[in-house]
């Protein structure tokens, strides 16, 4: 015959099952409102994204949907060791990949006099700044998954935790819906997107423009 563990313990037990659920849920929306940025600053400005800025937004939304595998997991009361390998294991790789792509755009523009590509937000440019938060988010990820065997089979209460979880899935696939729209503006009936973007090329494949 077994016996309930105390209440105190219990809490305790729940409490740790519920920190790297929240860490989730915060590192998902927080690349998706980084690419909620970029696709301001491309509307707002008109400052049109080229191929590598697309390339990182998708890097981004990659790493988002690592922590929301795991937020999804978390929804069903359980997270275990398993579920943190493989929604981690996808944000790093593509934390590293992303920050690859910022790396090489910030080297083709890293001569002196070469005033970079679109307009610097608060003194770097976007693609710096896509650099330094990759960078951040390799570091937070490794943390994160040193301390997952201690977070890990650990019970999540039901809620809020799911209706935060819907949040954060349905708030990521409208950014995913609308990012996947601009590119196919900017791109048209193309294969590929030019090197430096100077219009939606859709409404003029389309002749409204």
């Amino acid at each position: 015959m077994t016996t309930a563990a105390p209440l105190d313990e219990r809490d305790h037990e729940g409490f740790l099952g519920q920190i790297q659920y929240w860490f989730a849920c915060f590192f998902a929306v927080g690349w998706t409102g980084v690419v909620c940025a970029g696709l301001a600053v491309q509307f707002g400005s008109w400052d049109y994204p080229c191929p590598l800025c697309m390339v990182q937004r998708m890097f981004m939304m990659l790493a988002a949907l690592g922590a929301a595998y795991i937020v999804r997991k978390g929804m069903t009361g359980t997270i275990t060791g398993r579920d943190y390998m493989m929604g981690w294991g996808l944000a790093l790789v593509a934390c590293i990949a992303g920050g690859f792509a910022s790396w090489r755009q910030t080297m083709l523009h890293i001569l002196p006099g070469d005033k970079g590509y679109g307009e610097p937000v608060l003194g770097l440019h976007m693609y710096v700044w896509a650099w330094i938060l990759f960078m951040a988010s390799v570091v937070a990820v490794g943390i994160v998954l040193a301390f997952a065997h201690v977070t890990a089979d650990r019970g999540i209460p039901t809620a809020p935790h799911q209706a935060v979880g819907k949040a954060v899935l349905g708030f990521m696939a409208l950014v995913i819906a609308v990012n996947l729209v601009a590119v196919f503006l900017l791109e048209g009936f193309h294969w590929f997107l030019p090197d430096d973007p100077s219009q939606y090329q859709f409404f003029y494949d389309v002749h409204l423009l």
